[in-house]
């Protein structure tokens, strides 16, 4: 599945560049760097995405975001109200296997380089 691009909302702005280049990377910013270099990070995406798919995660998501828009009204929200109201839900309901599995595979990649 390709990524959409919403014609309504600009692109997602790149993580804050450091202010000062001579400043050490933070421990996240290595990891994500060298998941970025490797291509896992596109990969973990994909398993990511294939997983939520798999035990149902999206469509409990699409039931409560279109009940949430029944309630406020089609007409009263903005895409980015709805990612707001949304969010919170989604990131909590993710499954702890799914999420355990995710894990797993960022320490497998980690040990092995």
């Amino acid at each position: 599945m390709a990524s959409r691009l919403s014609v309504n909302r600009p692109p997602t702005p790149e993580p804050e560049v450091r202010e000062r280049r001579d400043e050490p990377m933070s421990l996240r910013e290595v990891v994500d760097a060298k998941l970025l270099e490797s291509g896992e990070k596109e990969r973990l995406k994909t398993l990511l995405r294939d997983r939520l798919e798999e035990c149902g995660w999206s469509d409990d998501l699409l039931v409560y975001a279109r009940a949430y828009v029944s309630k406020v009204g089609r007409d009263n929200i903005s895409l980015d109200e709805l990612i707001r109201a949304i969010t919170p839900k989604g990131r909590a309901s993710v499954p702890g296997p799914v999420k355990a599995e995710l894990l797993q595979r960022i320490q497998s990649f980690l040990t092995a380089k």
